[in-house]
């Protein structure tokens, strides 16, 4: 087995909001025994007040962000912790902003139907980003399938539990990884 093949893997979990990221992304790292962050704690104040204010971020928004997420999973791969970080990452070029800077990222990417989705946002309290969000979110979603040959990843429903997803989730890395 080679080096590379032996260091933790590093993972985004991607999607839309209320698609239950965050959750899954602790569970699994917490599986895979390597460090989680949340990508939303990378969005500056400036970021977070215009999403709270129900603004949509546009790609000058999210350069910056997604590039402080990219160093964040470079240096946990190149120490070879791996890590699992919870990004909406929804259009191919932010996933290759996360690529650049990390060649071994895989891209786990949670789907769920619009009416599953706004279900659970009406029920989630105390996070910025208002569910009148959701369908600029959904209009913007470029989905991983069908994979380009250069973007690692896989797709998984997320209807099940988190516990589930986690499981499901685990089992899919050690298959592809």
């Amino acid at each position: 087995m080679s080096r590379t093949e032996l260091r933790s893997p590093c993972v985004v979990v991607t999607g839309v909001e209320g698609i239950g990221k965050t959750t899954v992304a602790r569970l699994l790292a917490q599986r895979l025994g390597v460090p989680f962050a949340d990508g939303d704690d990378f969005h500056s104040p400036a970021d977070i007040a215009k999403m709270s204010a129900g603004t949509p971020l546009d790609d000058a928004d999210r350069r910056p962000w997604l590039q402080s997420i990219g160093r964040w999973l470079h240096e946990h791969d190149v120490a070879g912790t791996g890590a699992v970080v919870a990004c909406s990452a929804l259009k191919r070029r932010y996933r290759d902003t996360l690529q650049a800077a990390c060649p071994r990222a895989f891209f786990l990417h949670l789907t769920a139907d619009r009416d599953v989705l706004a279900d659970r946002l009406r029920r989630r309290h105390g996070h910025f980003m208002p569910g009148s969000l959701l369908d600029s979110q959904l209009a913007t979603l470029e989905p991983l399938e069908p994979l380009e040959p250069d973007e690692r990843g896989a797709e998984l429903n997320a209807t099940p539990t988190p516990d589930t997803l986690a499981d499901l989730a685990t089992d899919l890395l050690a298959r592809q990884l």
